[in-house]
């Protein structure tokens, strides 16, 4: 089948499907959180941990909260990998050393899933289920939290409160995620992805020489991985491996899987703000972005330079060719747009501009749609930025959804989109300013010197402080150096951003509503959803044009 045709027909029924499920699953989420009852199982949780659920919290309550529970997650999954040679069904594995350890617990409570290792080979069961899978849900439970805080400081009045953090994770787990997993995971090995607990099986191959062929509980871990956009896959090469993702079938399930929860918590901002065009406002904006990006990055690896690319068709390096240059680029586009980070193809093998369009993809705060929760946070924090822009424009004080927008608003908005941006290019700058760091991420790191070699370190702290986890597959980072740079940048990309999303979140849901005037901007119209794509653009993507012009785009133009 022609490529054009395929890609057409596979982005047409990603529409349909995703059209399909963003009414009922937005309300459903709606729903979920604007519930006052429990259900029997939550209220026995409750009692457990001793939390009373119709205890509301303010904002830094709520944060503390957030704080408490992932410190005991980070130590949890760091201890289950430390005991890893005592553990059951550890496979012979042995306990995973320090740098890793530490690495892999704040790349999993981070919904990063970066992985310096082969998961196949370094991960037992116990590990892989109790301590990554487990955080898988609920890393992307927090997520959806903060975002439904958020939403509530935009929908309340004059109130000191933004729900109760424990409720809001519980009822993310067992309502949503946790339903959806089950049933995915049952789709999942109908279409032929192993569950299993066999260990390695020995077989002979078609040459007569013999290799162990690894097993394990895969669907189980994969329907998570992306219904969660964590990425972490079971095998090395992820979701290009053929246990984990056997089929076309499975190849657009996953994709769906990816935008399914990020594309329809726009619908449930919409409802509990009480407008729902407010919904299709945001919805639109990461439609866009996402349209735009999956055309450019499928445009350069179709038409990748050199007699070998065209005659394939296109730039085949790094591609299977199960699924081909379009469904690698949807996929790739899907999965760097939305913190997910898994991967059916090499991005390291991407033609020069085509790697550096998942770059861009992260480079913008993925909030098209973005991660779970995540997605929708960052994106109504640069929707804050567009209408105090369109603010001074025409010399009013900015409002949005009926809350004005002032110093501390703008400030905490503002401190927002620096974060990541700060510790992208900090880290990358260290990596070959300070000489020792230098000599070892030449020396052992990077496989491709030269400009490359630059791209791949600046992906991977562009991945890793924006919780994405995708790597290029150029680099060796497990490495002190970057174990330990790469997990900051993890810790601190995900966790100051949350601050400062609670801090605004507490501070609209305290002030009063405004009524709409005749002076009040329209942010559900056209004409605001442009101006926060060009924000978007503008303020995010550009902040990066020095390092990509030192980098992919000068590999590109060579």
């Amino acid at each position: 089948m022609d490529s054009s045709l395929l890609a057409i027909l596979q982005v047409g029924a990603l529409v349909l499907i995703l059209v399909a499920i963003h009414r009922p699953l937005g309300d459903y989420m709606a729903r979920i959180y604007s519930s006052t009852k429990d259900l029997r199982v939550e209220r026995g949780f409750y009692r457990l941990i001793g939390v009373d659920a119709r205890g509301e919290q303010t904002w830094m309550a709520y944060l503390r909260s957030v704080l408490a529970f992932s410190l005991v997650g980070v130590l949890l999954v760091y201890a289950l990998q430390r005991a890893q040679a005592i553990l059951p069904y550890s496979l012979g594995f042995p306990a995973i050393p320090e740098g890793l350890s530490f690495n892999t617990a704040i790349s999993f409570v981070t919904n990063t899933n970066w992985q310096s290792y082969s998961p196949d080979v370094t991960m037992g069961y116990t590990v892989q289920l109790a301590g990554l899978a487990v955080q898988n849900f609920v890393s992307a439970a927090v997520g959806i939290a903060v975002a439904i805080a958020l939403v509530r400081g935009f929908a309340r009045t004059r109130q000191g409160t933004l729900g109760n953090f424990w409720v809001d994770l519980t009822r993310g787990t067992l309502r949503l995620l946790l339903p959806l997993a089950v049933l995915v995971a049952i789709v999942l090995i109908a279409g032929g992805v192993i569950q299993n607990v066999a260990g390695f099986t020995d077989v002979t191959t078609l040459t007569g020489g013999t290799q162990s062929i690894p097993g394990g509980p895969v669907a189980s871990q994969e329907a998570i991985k992306m219904l969660g956009t964590n990425g972490g896959g079971f095998f090395n090469a992820n979701s290009a491996h053929p246990f984990e993702n056997p089929t076309g079938f499975t190849n657009l399930l996953q994709v769906v899987l990816m935008l399914a929860i990020p594309f329809s918590l726009p619908r449930t901002f919409g409802a509990m703000v009480g407008d729902k065009r407010q919904g299709y406002a945001i919805l639109a904006a990461m439609a866009a972005i996402f349209v735009v990006s999956l055309t450019a990055l499928t445009l350069f690896e179709l038409n990748g330079a050199g007699t070998a690319p065209q005659l394939a068709g296109g730039a085949m390096e790094g591609k299977e060719t199960r699924f081909g240059v379009a469904t690698s680029t949807l996929f790739a586009s899907t999965s760097t747009l939305t913190s997910t980070g898994a991967v059916n193809s090499m991005h390291d093998s991407f033609t020069s501009l085509g790697g550096m369009m998942p770059l861009i993809n992260m480079m913008l705060g993925e909030v098209a749609p973005g991660g779970v929760g995540s997605g929708l946070y960052g994106m109504l924090i640069l929707a804050v930025i567009a209408v105090f822009i369109a603010g001074l424009l025409v010399g009013r004080t900015p409002e949005y959804l009926g809350k004005k927008l002032g110093p501390r608003e703008i400030k905490l908005a503002s401190l927002y989109i620096l974060v990541t941006p700060t510790l992208v290019l900090a880290g990358t700058a260290l990596s070959f300013a300070i000489p020792a760091i230098r000599e070892d991420v030449e020396g052992t790191s990077i496989w491709n010197p030269g400009l490359h070699g630059l791209t791949e370190v600046l992906y991977a702290f562009t991945s890793a402080a924006n919780n994405n986890g995708s790597a290029f597959a150029g680099l060796t980072a497990n490495t002190p150096w970057f174990n330990t740079a790469l997990g900051v940048a993890m810790l601190f990309g995900r966790f100051i951003p949350i601050v400062l999303v609670l801090a605004l979140a507490g501070s609209l849901a305290a002030q009063p509503k405004i009524p709409s005037t005749a002076g009040t901007l329209p942010t559900h119209r056209p004409q605001f959803v442009g101006l926060l794509v060009g924000v978007t653009i503008i303020v995010s993507a550009l902040t990066y044009f020095p390092v990509l012009a030192l980098a992919p785009l000068a590999e590109g133009l060579q």
